[in-house]
């Protein structure tokens, strides 16, 4: 399911790209997928097999007005193909496409306690001095790691929390006993 969602993710990116509406349309893109998660009724509608595929297609023209015509020829497919379950898999990969065409990197740090604005500000910029990208954090509480930081960039972790180091510290007792 992840790759077939690249896959989508990647042709309307490049859709949109190409067209010079790449913001529009992850603009709209992220309110349709907004829209879906706050409204039951346009999920149990997109995402059952009882409503025809005709069906589907005519309801992305009657419930999104004035959105992209990229995106409505998109969405169509979706429901035509019954890929509607893949929209917010493919909202993310678009996002990671997005941020990778404006060179932006995400970061996520997570800490024990809510981080101090000048500490996340830090980190960000010594992640930018090293990297050569604009960096966004996204911060977040995890009470489990006692104390110390995680933070993943990309598919890298610097796990520097205390859990972490009791963890490796219990595993090296277990191993010399």
């Amino acid at each position: 399911m992840e790759e077939l969602a690249r896959n989508y993710a990647r042709a309307l990116f490049e859709s949109a790209r190409d067209a010079g509406v790449l913001d529009r349309v992850r603009s709209e893109l992220d309110a349709v997928t907004q829209a879906l998660r706050e409204s039951r009724e346009l999920r149990l509608f997109f995402n059952s097999p009882y409503f025809s595929r005709d069906e589907k297609r005519a309801g992305v023209r009657k419930v999104i007005k004035g959105a992209d015509e990229r995106l409505l020829r998109f969405l169509e497919l979706l429901a035509e193909r019954h890929r509607f379950p893949l929209l917010e898999r493919i909202r993310r990969e678009f996002e990671r496409l997005w941020a990778e065409h404006h060179g932006i990197l995400d970061v996520q740090v997570a800490a024990p306690i809510e981080l101090d604005e000048r500490l996340v500000s830090e980190i960000g910029r010594r992640i930018d001095q090293q990297t050569g990208r604009r960096v966004r954090i996204d911060t977040r509480v995890d009470p489990e790691l006692i104390g110390g930081l995680v933070v993943r960039v990309g598919n890298v972790v610097l796990d520097a929390s205390v859990r972490n180091r009791l963890e490796r510290l219990k595993r090296e007792v277990a191993t010399a006993a």
